[in-house]
């Protein structure tokens, strides 16, 4: 997952509202439609994504952008929240989708273009392909053919740390594996348990394994694994589960133990480490946890700080995310315009100006982000040398993303009994065999 777990979202009041723009969506090239180029493009456009709160604004003035150019397009945006997954199934089911959409799990894209429901957009390919790096690129495919945007990412593949716990014990944010660990029993012996965990919610546990297995295992693995092509009691797996339990094994040097990890939730590991009085000096998780520290009173840069993921086994440079991908259920003029403009630099930089945004647009210029915290995760997203998609999103519900069951039961579990690591493996893979069918 990419926090969404933890996050408030408004749910939309009317079903109606939200697809009363759309039409009916179908897998193919509708030759008719119109290229986007055209100077008098009119119509209407319905999107329907997540975002609300400040979010949606920030959102809407993207979309505001988009109209300055095309004054004779209107576009209605509804925010679905939590709930786009099940307004989209329903839409697609009632022939009344919406045009475009945000979506969060590459899995739900993939269940929609076997559906027939997407259209391709390989008519904004050379666009796409100019400002996203290729593995951006191949994330949208489906068979060879283009289904999606990345447009609002998430780098995954970073440590957030108060900087008055790392001065008082004396210590650098690490660059490798080894030097993390380093760095946490200097942490410990200083008096301050070293980790913040919030293993009440199971996806923050995957996100661990997901960043230690694509550095360790390798891109090629990482994919095998992410489409079941090997099993789960792969030896690659157990090696992974093996270093994670360095993190999670030493009790002592989580705040509360393991016991008190696991009631630990998402918020709250954030403000043990975000406080002038902290319980632990650091905690892994992704470039939104500032989101979850919006009462603290540290300052960024002085207070918390950040550094990547350590460098672990032989690969270099990647990273792990997230996002928000936008998808086409009906292909016209208007709607062709809209995806390729939110492919553009222009479109990605309003949001990046206004915060709480990240691209892998690699045309956006450092100056677009707000600070150098935001700058630093950012722009790490479109330079990475290997990008890999949160690998429980793409995985089915049932195994990556259910509270109480598959990967995140399993890894609950582990967290309790690290040493298990045979054992974690063999219920990983009769989870994901079963999920897989």
């Amino acid at each position: 997952m990419i926090g969404r777990a933890w996050s408030t979202l408004v749910a939309p009041v009317l079903f109606a509202a939200a697809v009363a723009l759309g039409g009916c969506g179908g897998d193919n090239d509708a030759g008719d439609a119109g290229g986007a180029a055209s100077k008098d493009i009119s119509g209407r456009v319905s999107i329907i994504a997540v975002w609300s709160g400040d979010e949606q604004r920030s959102f809407e003035a993207v979309l505001e952008g988009f109209t300055e150019q095309h004054p004779n397009v209107t576009v209605k945006y509804t925010s679905g929240g939590d709930n786009v997954p099940t307004i989209l199934a329903t839409a697609v089911q009632g022939g009344r989708p919406p045009d475009i959409a945000g979506v969060a799990q590459p899995g739900l894209v993939r269940d929609l273009q076997k559906k027939g429901a997407l259209q391709p957009i390989e008519f904004a390919r050379s666009t796409i392909a100019d400002n996203f790096p290729e593995d951006i690129v191949r994330l949208g495919e489906i068979d060879g053919r283009l289904y999606s945007l990345l447009f609002k990412a998430a780098n995954k593949s970073t440590v957030w740390y108060n900087v008055g716990a790392f001065e008082d014990a004396g210590v650098e944010p690490p660059e490798t594996w080894d030097e993390l660990l380093e760095t946490a029993e200097t942490l410990k012996a200083a008096g301050i348990p070293a980790y913040s965990i919030a293993g009440a919610d199971g996806w923050t546990l995957t996100d661990l394994f997901e960043n230690i297995y694509l550095r360790q295992a390798g891109p090629e693995r990482y994919d095998q694994l992410t489409a079941h092509e090997i099993p789960w009691t792969d030896e690659s797996v157990k090696e992974a589960l093996a270093t994670m339990a360095d993190v999670i094994g030493d009790k002592a040097n989580i705040a509360g133990g393991a016991s008190g990890a696991l009631q630990t939730d998402f918020p709250t590991s954030v403000a043990n480490v975000f406080t002038a009085s902290p319980k632990a000096a650091m905690v892994i998780e992704g470039d939104f946890v500032p989101g979850a520290a919006a009462n603290t009173e540290l300052e960024p840069g002085t207070g918390y700080d950040v550094f990547p993921f350590p460098k672990l086994g032989d690969v270099e440079n990647a990273v792990v995310g997230g996002g928000d991908a936008m998808v086409m259920f009906r292909r016209t003029p208007a709607s062709e315009a809209l995806m390729e403009y939110l492919a553009s630099p222009e479109a990605a930089e309003i949001w990046a100006e206004r915060g709480g945004f990240s691209t892998a647009n690699r045309n956006v210029p450092d100056s677009a982000y707000p600070d150098d915290i935001t700058r630093r995760t950012a722009t790490a997203i479109a330079d990475a040398d290997v990008f890999r998609f949160d690998m429980s999103d793409q995985q089915p519900a049932e195994f990556g993303g259910t509270p109480g069951q598959g990967e995140w039961k399993i890894l609950q579990d582990f967290l309790a009994n690290p040493s298990a690591v045979d054992g974690t493996a063999e219920k990983l893979e009769a989870a994901a065999a079963k999920a897989h069918g």
